[in-house]
């Protein structure tokens, strides 16, 4: 489960928005008939209004605040939110890419033993409980929710990389949404809570929540999708703290999980457990190798 912000992302979201008109759409006037005009005259091309760009989708634009907003802590450093905000409801925006694109049209994915540079930015250090040799970095493609083929990258055991790549196949083929996909960095573990982060990753090396013994994830045997609309939860606790919106289950919003669905299948299918079935808690994000 991964508390990470956007903040490494946060100049290519800004770029992009710019891009793609974040501002007011520019609406243009209509012609104003001549006074020799006929009125049964047939209106010319340049006599017709145009309209205004359609106001985008709720939900499909991140708002520019975006994993800025630093939360009050609590005692024990996890962040203090109230309700959902709307911006963040029914989800459905993919972040600019940080990968190049792999080639090709379909799902394509590329595994290698983690080299140094991605070693450096990770969060991998000496006292992990897997050898950085023991980590591969696998790149894939995934679609987002803007109905584009990404690229992404992920660190994982590299014992279970091959299994790992052929669920992500499966997600691809059933255009299973991720809004982006990330090797989570130190920077970002040691950021204080913003309460929106939404990644899809594997391995950070840190203790399981609420304990000391280490999660699975630093053995580089699990992976969290999409943790925003799969939050964790645990009594009052809820990582991400503004996901409180995404604890009706019932919801069927893009990139969410559920029981028997595609997710839940893809991972089952190489013996992989779900978060989203444990009693004493619920991380509908979690899926790991040995069900913890």
């Amino acid at each position: 489960m991964r508390t990470g912000t956007y903040a490494a992302t946060l100049a290519l979201l800004a770029l992009a928005l710019t891009a793609c008109g974040g501002g007011a759409p520019d609406a243009r006037p209509s012609s104003t008939p001549s006074a020799e005009t006929s009125v049964s005259a047939e209106p010319s091309p340049s006599d017709v209004p145009s309209s205004s760009p359609a106001a985008p989708k709720p939900g499909s634009v991140p708002p520019p605040w975006l994993g800025t907003r630093v939360l009050k802590e609590d005692a024990e450093g996890y962040g203090i939110a109230g309700p959902t905000p709307k911006e963040l409801r029914n989800r459905a925006w993919t972040l600019p890419d940080v990968m190049p694109m792999l080639p090709g049209d379909g799902f394509t994915a590329e595994v290698d033993i983690a080299p140094d540079d991605v070693i450096a930015r990770s969060t991998w250090v000496p006292g992990c409980p897997v050898s950085r040799r023991e980590l591969a970095w696998v790149r894939m493609t995934f679609w987002g929710f803007d109905g584009d083929r990404h690229t992404g990258e992920m660190l994982i055991n590299a014992r279970v990389a091959e299994d790992v790549v052929g669920v992500f196949r499966k997600l691809y083929e059933a255009r299973f949404p991720i809004e982006q996909m990330d090797i989570a960095t130190k920077a970002s573990l040691d950021a204080p809570p913003t309460g929106d982060g939404n990644g899809t990753g594997g391995f950070v090396c840190r203790p399981a929540v609420g304990q000391t013994s280490f999660s699975q994830h630093a053995y580089g045997l699990a992976i969290d999708i999409n943790t925003f609309q799969n939050p964790y939860v645990k009594g009052d606790r809820v990582i991400p703290e503004l996901a409180r919106w995404y604890l009706d289950r019932d919801r069927q919003a893009p990139g969410m999980i559920h029981p028997d669905d595609v997710v839940v299948q893809a991972f089952a299918s190489i013996g992989w457990g779900w978060g989203g079935d444990w009693n004493s808690l619920k991380d509908y994000q979690h899926f790991s190798e040995n069900g913890t």
